[in-house]
């Protein structure tokens, strides 16, 4: 077993930079492995604060309000991505009030006018909408400036690390092979990009279940559409007849959107587990490994929760 007392963090997304930042910052010696850095299935993210479909609420509600907080201070800087946007969560029959919605202090029922024709009823409020690519850079340039080391190599298995006294698991979609956890599945996202027509609200639909979302982020030039959630798919490959009818729908919402320049498109595998595991146990050789996965369509909105525990984790076990 070593000695160094390093840190290694396996995984280069959201949660695995946020992680090696909190673990940084709280003086502790980290060295991050991943075969992408940052991960495709991050930057591909919306991505709008919001705990959406994700289990145990009574973890979820805190890991979030601290996410909430993070972003909230770093709003203030363009450099980071990150923005205080307001906004309309609708749906197209009797919506009910979200368990989230006690989190946010300017929450309320939007009248009929703000909704769009066919919806029902819906909610305005504000919250943090994060500019992935931006943000993401952001992050890594923090890790790098307080110390963190990287090294772009695909992990296999957690026995090939051999050089830390504790491994955090925060691979993603490749944490369930990674501990042997066959409850990890992938929801296939995809996004489409288009220059900004002049869109400054974020709009979302409550679709429930369905693998056809609609949500429309907007970031500065350009918006982010939404999107997909195919249950069991994990390729990353574009699907164009997905992104025609993303934007359809979102144009059919706001009419601004119909001769709007797509920009591209941004595929992603959302890493899915019936509750987002964030623990410890000890590896064979009794290095210590801790676990952040499962964060499904939540990742950027528990990202900084979660982090702030894995470093409760680690000092608890020096």
């Amino acid at each position: 077993m070593t000695t160094t007392g390093k840190i290694v963090i396996v995984g280069g997304g959201v949660t695995g930079l946020t992680t090696g930042v909190a673990l940084l910052e709280a003086g502790f010696p980290v060295h991050l492995v991943s075969a992408e850095i940052p991960g495709p299935t991050s930057i591909a993210a919306g991505a709008m604060w919001g705990p959406y479909l994700v289990e145990p609420w009574s973890k979820v509600r805190r890991w979030s309000l601290v996410s909430f907080d993070a972003f909230r201070g770093l709003a203030g800087d363009p450099a980071t991505g990150v923005r205080m946007v307001s906004g309309v969560e609708a749906a197209r029959n009797p919506m009910p009030v979200p368990e989230w919605s006690t989190l946010l202090p300017d929450f309320r029922e939007c009248t009929p006018e703000e909704l769009p024709a066919g919806f029902q009823g819906g909610h305005r409020f504000t919250v943090p909408l994060v500019d992935m690519p931006v943000y993401l850079q952001y992050l890594l340039r923090r890790f790098q400036q307080a110390g963190g080391t990287v090294l772009r190599r695909y992990v296999r298995t957690l026995d090939e690390i051999d050089d830390g006294s504790v491994i955090v698991n925060c691979a993603g979609l490749g944490a369930g092979e990674l501990a042997a956890d066959e409850s990890v599945r992938p929801i296939r996202g995809q996004h489409v990009v288009v220059k900004n027509p002049g869109i400054s609200e974020f709009f979302s639909e409550d679709t429930g279940l369905s693998p056809d979302l609609l949500c429309i982020y907007p970031h500065g030039e350009t918006v982010v559409l939404g999107g997909t959630a195919i249950d069991g798919e994990a390729s990353l490959q574009e699907d164009p007849a997905a992104a025609k009818a993303i934007v359809e729908r979102c144009a059919a919402v706001e009419p601004r959107l119909v001769n709007a320049e797509v920009v591209g498109s941004r595929v992603g595998a959302r890493p899915t587990r019936p509750e987002v595991r964030v623990e410890a146990h000890s590896r064979h050789d009794g290095v210590r490994v801790l676990h952040n996965y499962g964060h499904g369509g939540s990742g950027v909105t528990l990202s900084w929760g979660c982090a702030e525990e894995i470093v409760q984790l680690v000092t608890a076990g020096r």
